[in-house]
């Protein structure tokens, strides 16, 4: 593990985590992940910091009672101006959902959803930079976007971040690449009809482990579920998994580990 440093505005910088049991999840992951939990700020509700040798790595916090939402991950791309991207967001015909708004001196968010409806946050870091390890187990280390058809909605992340997309796709596959500054940073695939119909176009977060096979299988011991049983692929040896309230994630090996 090495310490997380600034990123490039559009480079993911945290995940979050909203569900309706805060304590049955944080045992879920804890169990899965080793993570250790602190507090988050009180302004956020019941909030969970989830830690790795004591430094940030997620968030969970609590669905609005009620809400009929499902457990989702998001991703928060890192900005150093989020009222300047809210704007773009809204010219590029996304929808800004929740901001800018300030969170306290940590930094100021915006949570947003492109036009497919794949909802992700925008984080300007002030005393707060996100999530705190860069690779090792139970690190996020890759954010994907499923959605229908790759191009159009690339289009709308390279306006309002200035992404350099990259075709990467093998034969048919709709996949680009998210660049920032000549690296890659995220995806975005393609899968048309393949798309879940109870979720739609989502972000989804991957999460290295050192054994994927087993850490699908844990997670179906925890009271998750194996939505996509582990295989070799573009990144490593993956599987896709859902915690017991069905939010869907993956766990990867990355290639050369």
């Amino acid at each position: 593990m090495t310490e997380a440093t600034r990123r490039e505005p559009g480079t993911p910088c945290w995940v979050s985590l909203m569900v309706h049991g805060l304590d049955a999840t944080r045992e879920f992951y804890g169990e899965l992940f080793g993570w250790e939990f602190a507090p988050g700020p009180p302004r956020l509700g019941p909030y969970a910091r989830a830690l790795l040798d004591g430094r940030d790595v997620a968030g969970i916090g609590v669905l609005p009672a009620g809400s009929g939402l499902p457990g989702a991950w998001t991703p928060y791309l890192a900005s150093d101006d989020a009222d300047g991207v809210a704007e773009a967001v809204r010219c590029a015909g996304g929808t800004v959902a929740v901001g800018p708004l300030d969170a306290g001196d940590t930094g100021r968010l915006v949570i947003c959803a492109d036009p497919s409806g794949a909802v992700f946050g925008v984080w300007q870091a002030a005393g707060f930079a996100g999530t705190a390890v860069a690779g090792g187990p139970g690190t996020p280390v890759w954010s994907e976007l499923l959605t229908y058809e790759s191009e159009p909605v690339g289009k709308f992340y390279r306006a309002v971040f200035g992404y350099e997309p990259e075709p990467r796709g093998a034969g048919d596959e709709d996949r680009v690449t998210l660049l920032v500054a000549g690296r890659p940073v995220a995806s975005v695939r393609g899968v048309g009809r393949a798309l879940p119909r109870d979720r739609g176009a989502h972000w989804t977060t991957w999460f290295e482990v050192a054994d994927p096979d087993a850490a699908a299988r844990r997670a179906e011991e925890l009271g998750g579920r194996v939505v996509d049983a582990p295989r070799d692929g573009a990144g490593g040896r993956r599987a896709t998994v859902a915690d017991p309230e069905g939010a869907v994630f993956t766990v990867v090996r990355p290639e050369g580990r």
